[in-house]
């Protein structure tokens, strides 16, 4: 087994922007302005959402390569819900995360309904970010 590892750095801005390196790309992420923000990127949950999506897509080429077929797009529309009040620190009894995450998918290929259902489910089945939602991964935090 090989096991890789990847790294980001990332720091908190003025308000509540967030600057994160990930290898040569810059990702800012912050709040809306009526959530204290200055609007200057999506925010955390909405990049886990694009996430989901640019995992499914990448995912999707791959697959498509090696069972060979013509993929010629995908479409996504992804909702999650998740209780403000957990991560707002107003309960303890909600969970700050989603309670549920919808994607619905739009695969354009030359395949039936079953294929393109079978085809999705190896996409859900090897995306590692569905892999870390549904599975929980650990998370070991520490001060520097």
């Amino acid at each position: 087994m090989t096991i890789k590892t990847i790294s980001a750095q990332g720091q908190l801005n003025a308000g509540m922007s967030i600057e994160v390196q990930c290898g040569e790309h810059r990702l800012v992420m912050d709040q809306p302005q009526h959530a204290g923000g200055q609007g200057l990127g999506p925010t955390p949950l909405d990049v886990v959402m694009a996430a989901v999506a640019g995992c499914f897509g990448t995912l999707g080429r791959y697959i498509a390569h090696q069972q060979k077929i013509e993929l010629r797009g995908m479409r996504f529309e992804i909702e999650a819900d998740y209780d403000p009040d957990g991560l707002l620190g107003r309960r303890d009894d909600v969970r700050p995360g989603f309670q549920a995450l919808r994607v619905k998918v739009e695969i354009d290929a030359d395949l039936n309904r079953e294929e393109k259902q079978a085809f999705l489910e190896e996409i859900e089945r090897r995306c590692p970010l569905a892999d870390n939602l549904l599975n929980g991964t650990q998370l070991h935090s520490q001060l520097a």
